[in-house]
């Protein structure tokens, strides 16, 4: 019983070891791409810290700090990368009709309405 007690608690550990290393990761890549972010951002309103602050909500010192350490290089890549984005044609999707606007459109019965008020009344 011990035994198996110790074999649960390390297999715990272990799990909890590999949940915290594979966090740590996705936070600092989540780091990396906000400062690339703030970086590029910056870098396409000419530096205007405050005007991009006023948009984005968040202070210009912070932007500037986490725009910092990202070379000059990486951002226009970065905007290279958003520009070929941008240019390539959408390719429009098909949408696929609804399950229950197919059934309901060949049933007799009358769509509900809900009213302004909130409480529903039959079509007419």
């Amino acid at each position: 019983m011990k035994a198996k007690t110790r074999e649960m608690a390390a297999e715990s550990a272990l799990t909890a070891r590999d949940a915290a290393v594979k966090a740590a990761k996705a936070k600092e890549e989540a780091d990396v791409t906000a400062r690339e972010a703030a970086a590029v951002v910056l870098r396409l309103f000419d530096n205007d810290a405050e005007l991009v602050s006023e948009l984005l909500g968040v202070p210009a010192e912070e932007l500037e700090r986490e725009a910092k350490p990202v070379t000059a290089a990486r951002a226009k890549e970065i905007i290279e990368s958003l520009r070929a984005r941008a240019e390539r044609p959408r390719t429009p999707r098909t949408r696929k009709p609804r399950a229950d606007a197919a059934n309901s459109a060949t049933s007799d019965a009358p769509n509900p309405v809900v009213t302004a008020d909130g409480s529903r009344a039959d079509a007419a």
